[in-house]
């Protein structure tokens, strides 16, 4: 065109090599014909350092804990060379990459497939869907580049780490089949109840022959028997505080999935109850299979924004038994949840809060009345772990960086101390 303008030949004969070259990769240039796999795999180096896998399969899906590392496997294979081939990683802002290249360059032959590796770090619970990535190849005159969006969905599912623990909260009543739970029923068993005389029918084994011989005749001795419970956790998730990565619904999946693997382990039946903008619940029952639904239905659980004012007649029956013991987690912020956990006790229930303090979470502000302000909240919130106690319904304050133990152990000590009443 500038020689045209111009009238200068010249300059059309010193851009014609260029425009032919041009010319001829436009013309070559082919949309690049690409076969992508990925797949998970455990770490399996740190796994053996740590003496134990903590990353396999279940339910088509990856699993591994909070802080675990998982390596993805990427095998590009192309039908034609291609010179230069980027190809990068959409990653979830909860997954990180510890080795490896995001993005990565490579060139490819069309009988040397490329397998490019990433160790990935599980920061966060959830569940996650990895190998979604962008590739770019560019020809080897640099002309074209053709751009693709692949997906090659790898499950991954990330479970809550959870708080070791040596005591479990005992319920006020238990159920009809056997367990771990010492009830207060006589019965067969082992921890020692009560003496009585010898009647017809009872077992020679039972015969206590010390006492027996003290009062010249037959008496036997009487066991507590070993029943297993009902255990409801009861997860408030109507609201949060988060103050960066933690925040006190993180704070309450972790000890819900402590708390139902402690108690599944000890024969007992444990069901769960998301209370919050959306209501799910999963039926007491009992096995390493219900451990895994539990830890998936924990994995859902998220705060959805809702107005609507929700009880807890919603729930069905069968979902709170009788003579359950229900555990609930929560930062007592939302009055639907404050009520519905009223509720549960003046229906009778063995309630017990657990409550997520959000206080490390909120900071008092610098002026004087946002102190001010912050003191009035925190006497209000001890005003209402005072109605609680009046009710009859132990409440334990767990905070971040302590351990849940302790709040438990604060439950008992008020159990013992304090009368049975109700609302």
């Amino acid at each position: 065109m500038a020689a045209l303008v111009f009238e200068l030949p010249e300059l059309a004969a010193l851009a014609a090599p260029f425009a032919l070259l041009a010319l001829v990769g436009l013309l070559a240039a082919e949309a690049p014909v690409l076969r992508v796999y990925a797949s998970l795999e455990p770490d399996v180096s740190r796994d053996q350092v740590r003496g134990h896998a903590r990353v396999g399969q279940v339910h088509g899906a990856a699993r591994a804990l909070e802080g675990d590392s998982v390596e993805l496997t990427i095998d590009v294979e192309a039908a034609g060379p291609i010179e230069r081939l980027e190809l990068m990683l959409t990653l979830p802002p909860a997954i990180s990459v510890l080795e490896g290249e995001n993005p990565a360059v490579a060139r490819l032959a069309p009988d040397r497939p490329w397998q490019h590796r990433l160790l990935l770090r599980c920061d966060r619970w959830g569940t996650y869907e990895l190998g979604r990535m962008v590739l770019r190849a560019q020809d080897g005159l640099g002309f074209v580049r053709h751009e693709l969006e692949i997906a090659r969905p790898c499950s991954l599912k990330v479970f809550p780490s959870s708080e070791a623990l040596q005591l479990l909260l005992r319920p006020l009543e238990t159920q009809v089949f056997a367990g771990n739970q010492v009830a207060r029923q006589k019965g067969d068993g082992i921890e020692f109840a009560d003496m009585r005389p010898f009647v017809a029918g009872d077992r020679i084994r039972r015969v206590n022959w010390r006492a027996s011989a003290r009062r010249n005749e037959l008496w036997v001795n009487e066991f507590h028997a070993e029943r297993n419970a009902d255990v409801i956790l009861f997860l408030d998730s109507f609201t949060e505080t988060r103050d960066g990565a933690a925040s006190t619904l993180d704070l309450a999946v972790r000890a819900a999935a402590a708390l139902a693997g402690r108690y599944l382990r000890h024969k007992d039946r444990v069901g769960l109850v998301s209370f919050g903008g959306l209501l799910n619940w999963l039926t007491p029952a009992t096995g390493p299979a219900h451990m895994y639904r539990i830890v998936d239905a924990l994995l859902d659980t998220e705060v959805f924004v809702n107005y609507a004012w929700k009880d807890i007649d919603v729930v069905p029956r069968r979902m709170l038994p009788a003579k359950a013991l229900i555990l609930a987690l929560t930062p007592l912020l939302d009055e639907r949840a404050i009520g519905a956990l009223l509720d549960l006790r003046a229906r009778g229930f063995d309630l017990v809060i657990v409550e997520i303090s959000p206080i490390p979470f909120a900071e008092p502000g610098s002026s004087e009345s946002d102190r001010l302000a912050y003191r009035i909240w925190q006497l209000r919130r001890e005003a209402l772990r005072a109605r609680y106690e009046r009710a009859g319904v132990p409440v334990a304050v767990w905070r971040q960086g302590q351990g849940l133990a302790g709040a438990l152990e604060e439950v008992e000590r008020f159990r013992r101390h304090a009368p049975r009443s109700r609302v």
